[in-house]
């Protein structure tokens, strides 16, 4: 009669084993942690790993918490040349924790899996990720768990929607005053230059690309009938947003939370093909940061039971870890005068793509891009303006620019094909739902899960580093007709 118990404690245990994480560094409990929880943890993984994080607060909440982001990334103290600063920021709505709890364990697996797998490591070694657990920590205070609707700690100590409250690009100022988070999120992005961020939310499951808004010039009954206002990067965005949903457990199944609504194909949308908003964060990154920013919906509830937590984790942390090796896509560079001396705030555009990036101090600018030929436009005041262009293929091309003054005649643009800092990029695990290659194993090929028309081949590319070239996507249109009715608040950014 003892057997019973024994298989029943059996088959809990492989249940468990399914679910929990395979690495779970300081053994993070699968709670909601409070903000001061929240703090001693991320002191306590500072503390233990010196060599690969640095806390710091971008500022302060209203009602004074720390507006904490911990950055990991090999030699931390160290900035080299053309590695990118990526972003994660969840919580902005106090109410939708899920985001707060996967980033901690986010946080967890990326600095205990250092130097044990090779993506991981592979990643920070070539990447400066820097991760906000809770751009609201006084709204989560002052929400409760098991609230899956409403309104009670969306907002900030004010009671101000955080995803209402940046400039817009086509409402102008915000309506309410610029909170304290916003503007430290503001400043951090302004001193920091991000080039792909993510931002998670809860009360859908979707991935959300710009724009958010719409123009005022855009016909009566747009907004109606959920048609998409699309940014000049629309490629990059449906890419970056599928990336993440066909790396997510079923996402990419396009399941709606609510009876009765469109669902989303492939599990992404264009913000305002959903519905249209004014001030969002996304938006203001792409327009005024340079910052490639999607909107993450993770959870059907907007705060679930802690019980659930583990399944979270389980379902997003595959397309956690991918997505933020989309940053190593497209084309960098340094801009430079004749004597090789960096030009500072140069702008760099694509010929076709309104919006652009500006050089840092050290010269360097970073532009994600699908694989293709684009022509670059680069100027700076005092400077020639300059055109070339430039052969995009999976992965990263450097392409340095130098300008010459205005009062000569000649320039001659260097280009410089390669790869970052760690030679091959290491796949990692494939999924379920990800597209299979079917043609031979390549060590240390680029990982690439969306769905393709033809297999991916094997080329050689200079320097002899063995790559992968990119299949031919499948283009979706985005998700139209759907209406909002008074979902804002129940679900979704």
């Amino acid at each position: 009669m003892a057997f019973k118990p024994l298989l029943h404690l059996l088959l809990v245990s492989v249940a468990v084993s399914l679910v929990l994480p395979a690495t779970s560094a300081l053994n993070i409990e699968f709670v909601y942690h409070h903000f001061p929880q929240m703090t001693a943890i991320l002191r306590q993984l500072a503390n233990e790993y010196p060599e690969l994080t640095k806390l710091y607060s971008i500022g302060k909440s209203v009602q004074g918490r720390d507006l904490w982001v911990m950055l990991v990334t090999s030699n931390p103290n160290e900035e080299p040349l053309l590695k990118p600063n990526v972003k994660y920021v969840a919580n902005m709505h106090g109410n939708e924790p899920v985001g707060r709890e996967l980033m901690l364990h986010l946080l967890s697996l990326l600095l205990d899996g250092y130097g044990k797998d090779n993506y991981i490591t592979w990643l920070l070694d070539n990447t400066r990720i820097h991760i906000m657990p809770s751009m609201n920590p006084d709204g989560f205070e002052a929400s409760a768990e098991g609230e899956c609707s409403g309104v009670q700690g969306r907002g900030n100590a004010n009671s101000a929607d955080l995803n209402r409250n940046f400039p817009d690009f086509f409402a102008g100022p915000p309506k309410v005053a610029v909170q304290p988070e916003t503007r430290a999120v503001m400043d951090w992005i302004r001193q920091t230059q991000f080039v792909l961020s993510g931002n998670f939310h809860g009360g859908a499951l979707v991935a959300s690309y710009p724009f958010d808004n719409i123009p005022a010039n855009s016909p009566k009954n747009f907004r109606k009938f959920g048609s998409p206002s699309t940014t000049p990067d629309d490629d990059v965005f449906r890419h970056l947003a599928e990336t993440y949903s066909f790396n997510h457990k079923n996402m990419y199944l396009g399941q709606t939370c609510r009876d009765g609504s469109p669902p989303f194909l492939n599990g992404t949308t264009n913000g305002a093909a959903w519905y249209s908003l004014i001030g969002g964060m996304q938006d203001y990154n792409y327009v005024w940061g340079s910052c490639m920013e999607i909107t993450l919906e993770i959870s059907c509830c907007k705060y679930p039971r802690s019980f659930q937590l583990p399944q979270f984790w389980n379902d997003n942390q595959k397309a956690i870890l991918q997505y933020l090796g989309e940053v190593h896509q497209g084309v960098w560079g340094r801009v430079t005068d004749q004597n090789n001396n960096p030009i500072h705030n140069a702008t760099i555009k694509v010929k076709g793509r309104e919006f652009g990036s500006r050089s840092t101090y050290r010269g360097e600018y970073w532009r994600i891009l699908r694989p293709g030929t684009y022509t670059l436009q680069a100027e700076a005041r005092g400077y020639d303006s300059v055109e070339l262009n430039v052969q995009v293929a999976k992965g990263v091309i450097v392409q340095n620019i130098t300008l010459y003054p205005q009062s000569s005649t000649y320039y001659e643009p260097r280009s410089d094909p390669t790869f970052q800092k760690g030679g091959l990029v290491p796949s990692i695990s494939p999924v379920s739902n990800a597209a299979s290659y079917t043609g031979a194993t390549v060590k240390g090929v680029w990982p690439t899960y969306t769905r393709s028309l033809k297999p991916k081949e094997a080329v050689i590319f200079p320097r002899g580093y063995l790559y992968q070239t990119s299949p031919q996507f499948i283009d979706y249109s985005p998700t139209s007709n759907r209406l909002l009715l008074n979902y804002n608040y129940f679900g979704g950014k």
